[in-house]
Formats: C-alpha cells, sequence, structure tokens
C-alpha cells in the first residue's frame, strides 16, 4: 500500500508526479530541483546556490512528509556540472555536520528539469520500524 504525500509548503510541482510516496516505513521523496517555494521558478546562482534551496525546500516539506532529516537513509544527486561538484560537497557537508550523513550516488547528466544544475531525489526510513 502507498500513501501519495504533498507539501503546502513548496510550489505545486510543474509536471505530473507525486513529490513524495510512503509505503511502509519508507518515504520516497522524488527528485527536488531548486524552485523558490513562493513563485515556483528556479532560484539563480551556481550549484551550491541551487543545492541550498534544494536542502531548504526539503526541510520545509519533512513535517509534511512524515520524516526527519535523521532518518535519510539514500541520496541520488544528478548535476549538469560535475567540474563544480566541490561546491556541492560544501552544502551537503553543511547540512550532515552534526549528524551521519546518507548514502549518496552522485550522476553527471546532460541536462535536468527546467535547466536547473541540480536534482536530488531522497529515500527515508522511519526511526523505530524494522528494515526487513
Amino acid at each position: 500500500m502507498r500513501e501519495l504525500l504533498t507539501s503546502k509548503r513548496l510550489a505545486a510541482p510543474h509536471f505530473r508526479y507525486t513529490p513524495c510516496v510512503r509505503s511502509g516505513a519508507f518515504g520516497f521523496v522524488s527528485g527536488m530541483v531548486a524552485l523558490d517555494p513562493a513563485t515556483g521558478a528556479l532560484v539563480d546562482g551556481g550549484v551550491a546556490e541551487q543545492t541550498q534551496r534544494i536542502f531548504d525546500n526539503l526541510m520545509l516539506a519533512l513535517p509534511d512528509y512524515g520524516f526527519s532529516l535523521e532518518q535519510l537513509c539514500a541520496a541520488r544527486v544528478y548535476t549538469t556540472r560535475f567540474d563544480r561538484f566541490a561546491d556541492f560537497n560544501e552544502v551537503w557537508e553543511r547540512q550532515f555536520a552534526r549528524i551521519d550523513p546518507p548514502a549518496r550516488t552522485a550522476v553527471g547528466v546532460s541536462a535536468l528539469p527546467l535547466g536547473a544544475l541540480v536534482e536530488i531525489e531522497f529515500c527515508f526510513h522511519q526511526a523505530g520500524t524494522a528494515l526487513s
């Protein structure tokens, strides 16, 4: 069984997809690009600015999704600017300065939705629930 989740704190999706799906103890957050939550427009700036906006948006939505950053199990990162991955890592390190980071995959791609430089999808597991 799956539960489809949205957050009124974020801009509505530009395309037809569900922002987060909960299945049992797991939550799967669709790939997020750096959209301004008020306007729905892609934010200005480079890899660091877009990565920070993605994490800011994630933190806005997590209460609506029923998960916390500490429950993050995996992240998949897509970027059109692998030559600027050090900028991504600086933001990543700040996000996980006080908690252990999740497993992570990073993939270089030729293009992302809306011309974004970075897209991240997330997988969560609810604390206190067996992984089996």
